[in-house]
């Protein structure tokens, strides 16, 4: 029998229709997915052999669960796919607050109306998607947000006393029964608010103001925590630990690849820019390795972590940054350049925590430390390695463009110039033509410009050339030259 024709808890029970928990249902449903092949949390990436594992073993052993974790560590998307493993729908008692089960009802309303309409009390339908609760956990949340309290509103329209349980107004954990619940950032939650969950998590007893409603609630809580917040902010009481059935470690992406492909799932970008610039694979890779980067530097505070975020943000601010140049020039199409990272900078200055090194340095400098120290890593994979030492005639894949820049004195490249003139600039520099085809003979066309400027900023890292940023773009010159102009 279809649900549209299911009104009434009489046609419920003559279509075999089946009470179970929330938890129940959300094994069975895993349990299918699982023998079936099915992805479970698809679009999560990089927790195939670790976190996710862990979470499935938690939702077949039926735990409540805390995910734990730095910031941006994909805790919160986890609860939310938790959703695709309900079923469609569950039937609820028509008007009742809390999703009363109308084969299991737990409210004196749902109780009082079965008694009244026997087999024809109405019955709805709750879709899924209206299943999840989510609550930030606040210094300033209370009991009455979350559990309830009593209504004098309530009790005066009613004409009841405050003896009476009918006067309660059920807060946010009530009305989610039969629903998965989060509560993001526990710690920060008061100590007094986490004792007030005890019992709810252990047997489903909810106390309001002195009453003590024998509730059982049918929940799945999912908790999600910073492992900062335990010296700086707060703590999970103990007891509250003791009744959380699996804690769950996240982390971050561990390989360049696949936190490329967390940005380009994530990073909202429309038809236009996707359509106006290019962008070569090696900039999606240098941006990621920026986070990677972060999470090593001796100035960022790694305690509080480095988020995805942040390479989402600065890849839809490093796209705006060629968009902008394409708009001024007055063109419909431009390829990516390595000196559009200048754009990603306000993305990398308000996503990190400094330590006291990092407050000296200031916040821009750090970011530009970070994006020297990205392509200096990718550098070494890409092209032969410089060494520390070297003979003073000794001939290197690089000697022939250092030489160039030392007779030529460099050249300046500006952030809006047109990609005719880029490209111009590049060529001038013969050796470097000589030097991407030799180690990169493959190498896609619209890439190859990309590259050629890769190159000099990597010698720069290298302290091969000097690169000097002014207002309208940057100045690549020898290092000895430029060294010996400022006497």
């Amino acid at each position: 029998m279809k649900i549209e024709n299911i009104n009434t808890l009489g046609q419920l029970k003559t279509s075999g229709y089946k009470t179970k928990s929330i938890k129940d249902e959300l094994r069975e449903n895993l349990r299918e997915k699982i023998k079936s092949g099915q992805p479970v949390f698809e679009g999560v990436h990089g927790f195939e052999n670790t976190v996710i594992p862990e979470l499935e073993r938690a939702i077949l052993s039926r735990h409540n669960i805390n995910l734990l974790g730095l910031r941006g560590q994909a805790k919160t998307r986890l609860a939310r796919k938790m959703i695709e493993l309900l079923d469609e729908y569950i039937p609820f008692v028509s008007g009742s607050e809390i999703n009363d089960d109308p084969l299991n009802p737990i409210s004196r309303f749902a109780k009082n109306l079965i008694l009244e309409k026997g087999e024809d009390t109405p019955i709805s339908w709750l879709h899924r998607s209206d299943r999840f609760f989510e609550k930030l956990a606040t210094p300033d949340v209370t009991v009455a947000d979350l559990i309830g309290d009593v209504d004098p509103i309530k009790a005066a329209n009613l004409k009841l006393s405050y003896a009476d349980d009918r006067v309660i107004h059920f807060g946010m954990i009530p009305r989610a029964n039969r629903c998965i619940f989060v509560i993001n950032e526990l710690p920060d939650l008061q100590a007094r608010i986490q004792v007030a969950l005890f019992n709810i998590l252990q047997e489903g007893d909810i106390q309001i103001r002195g009453f003590k409603l024998r509730m059982p609630l049918d929940m799945q809580f999912v908790f999600t925590a910073n492992p900062e917040d335990y010296t700086n902010r707060g703590s999970i009481v103990t007891p509250l630990k003791d009744r959380i059935g699996s804690q769950i470690l996240t982390h971050y992406p561990e390989t360049v690849e696949i936190a490329r492909t967390i940005t380009e799932q994530e990073a909202k970008l429309d038809e236009n820019q996707s359509e106006i610039v290019y962008v070569p694979s090696l900039a999606k890779d240098i941006l990621e390795q920026i986070s990677f980067e972060a999470r090593d530097s001796e100035y960022i505070d790694n305690k509080s972590g480095v988020s995805a975020r942040m390479s989402i943000t600065a890849f839809e601010n490093l796209i705006s940054t060629a968009e902008r140049r394409a708009l001024i020039a007055g063109v419909d199409k431009t390829t990516l350049r390595l000196s559009d990272f200048i754009g990603v900078i306000p993305s990398i200055t308000g996503k990190v925590e400094l330590v006291y090194e990092g407050e000296q340095e200031g916040a821009a400098a750090v970011a530009q430390n970070l994006i020297g120290l990205a392509v200096r890593t990718l550098f070494s994979q890409l092209f032969p390695k410089i060494e520390k030492l070297e003979k003073p005639d000794e001939k290197t894949p690089y000697s022939d463009i250092i030489d160039w820049f030392f007779a030529e004195s460099g050249f300046e490249l500006l952030d809006d110039c047109s990609d005719a003139d880029y490209q111009g600039i590049l060529d001038e520099v013969t050796p470097l033509e000589t030097l991407v085809k030799k180690y990169h003979p493959q190498l896609d066309k619209k890439d190859r410009y990309f590259v050629k400027e890769f190159v000099l900023w990597g010698l720069v890292e290298y302290r091969k050339l000097s690169k000097d940023r002014f207002a309208k773009g940057h100045q690549f010159k020898d290092i000895y030259g430029s060294y010996i102009s400022k006497f």
